[in-house]
């Protein structure tokens, strides 16, 4: 089938729940993909940061296949022989007592909005149902009503309302702010993103996190990473949380925690937190099911193995660099850590960054624009020197019309 009658199909029988760029992919290998007419682009969105081995990975193909010959669901109603041995790896990989499989990156989140509120009452001594989570305002953690009942978006709770209770905001970056917020002794956890992702690739000040690990220490509250874009390499740390050499009491993985083959997300968090949840108070039919944990071992033995991590940092600040030099007509701002990037455009630009997506998808880069007047660069960590000078060179012409 021609991509045109692809498209038309999702149009006609899928709903109307995303607004893709136009383009049509059949066949992917690393850093690059194929549409149906064979026409190869460069991607540099990654599953929105999920493929961080790249497409295809044979490793990762292959350890899904030979697990797929094996065992693939079994449910944690019984032991698996995958489980068990991928717990022990992953806790030790992070540094963590504790592991608390799920699927997504939301069901993560929801997960540590359940245990924060478990440990809060069970813990720290918050009265029954009074138990409140702070958020950090511009966050993305998902599209469940949870999620975006904590999302400070207008546009979030627009006829899905009312919203889930419990959750209060506070500026993404602003110390003092969070300092007055956690006076409230009902506030069980302070989740945020160590860089603000879907919100513009926002970084906060330098020094932030440590002092977020500081204040939620004294004032006796969680601090909870979402690392499901930002972790496993994607920042040129292992977790973006490194860069400040800070350990939150709460983790969570997903997206490249399995390469973008299957659907792997993960809590992490030591006894005295993770041991607030009893048989029972939380589970997934799917959550570490053993195609999942074999698929994850491999993503992670990927990730070290071939030094991605290193590889991240050492890429990341090419393509910025080169970027910054392009001089980019009507950019405002590249920034960025490791292979998680962004392009600003000035408040006056005459085309919107959703508009350049399309002129890049036509000089074969993949991209998506995060806000009207930005565009995420987040190519799979695999990417070599010569892909990212490519890119950058396809990205140049395809903002040169701009004026």
């Amino acid at each position: 089938m021609t991509s045109a009658e692809i498209i038309a199909l999702e149009e006609k029988y899928g709903a109307h729940n995303y607004f893709p760029v136009p383009v049509v992919i059949a066949k992917g290998q690393g850093v690059r993909v194929w549409d149906p007419e064979g026409k190869e682009y460069l991607d540099f969105l990654s599953g929105i940061c999920a493929v961080g081995q790249g497409h295809c990975h044979p490793k990762l193909v292959r350890a899904l296949q030979e697990q797929a010959e094996k065992l693939t669901l079994i449910s944690r109603a019984f032991y698996s022989d995958q489980f068990g041995p991928f717990a022990e790896y992953i806790t030790k990989y992070f540094g963590y007592q504790r592991v608390l499989m799920m699927n997504t990156g939301v069901e993560a989140f929801e997960t540590a909005c359940k245990l924060s509120r478990k440990w809060g009452y069970t813990k720290k001594g918050i009265p029954e149902n009074e138990a409140k989570i702070l958020v950090a305002e511009g966050n993305f953690h998902g599209r469940t009503l949870a999620a975006i009942s904590a999302s400070t978006s207008p546009d979030s709770m627009k006829n899905f309302g009312p919203a889930a209770p419990g959750f209060l905001s506070v500026p993404f970056g602003d110390l003092q702010a969070l300092e007055e917020k956690l006076c409230d002794t009902k506030i069980a956890a302070f989740v945020v993103e160590p860089i603000q992702g879907e919100g513009g690739v926002v970084l906060p000040p330098e020094g932030y996190l440590r002092a977020v690990r500081k204040l939620c220490s004294e004032k006796n509250v969680l601090f909870v990473a979402d690392e499901i874009q930002t972790g496993i390499g994607r920042t040129g740390r292992l977790l973006a949380c490194d860069y400040e050499e800070v350990r939150p009491d709460v983790v969570l993985l997903g997206k490249s925690l399995s390469g973008g083959l299957f659907p792997v997300s993960a809590v992490l968090a030591d006894d005295p937190v993770m041991l607030s949840f009893q048989p029972g108070d939380h589970g997934s039919t799917f959550g570490g099911n053993p195609l999942a944990c074999a698929v994850a071992r491999v993503a992670l033995e990927i990730v070290k193995d071939e030094g991605l991590v290193q590889n991240s940092a050492r890429q990341g600040e090419l393509l910025r660099r080169l970027l910054r030099e392009a001089k980019l007509p009507h950019v405002r701002e590249v920034r960025g850590r490791g292979l998680l990037n962004a392009v600003e455009f000035e408040k006056d630009a005459p085309v919107k960054a959703s508009t350049l997506c399309l002129a890049l998808r036509d000089n074969g880069i993949l991209a998506k624009n995060t806000r009207e007047s930005v565009i995420r660069f987040a190519p799979p960590l695999v990417i070599q020197e010569s892909e990212i000078r490519l890119g950058v060179e396809r990205i140049v012409t395809a903002f040169r019309p701009v004026t």
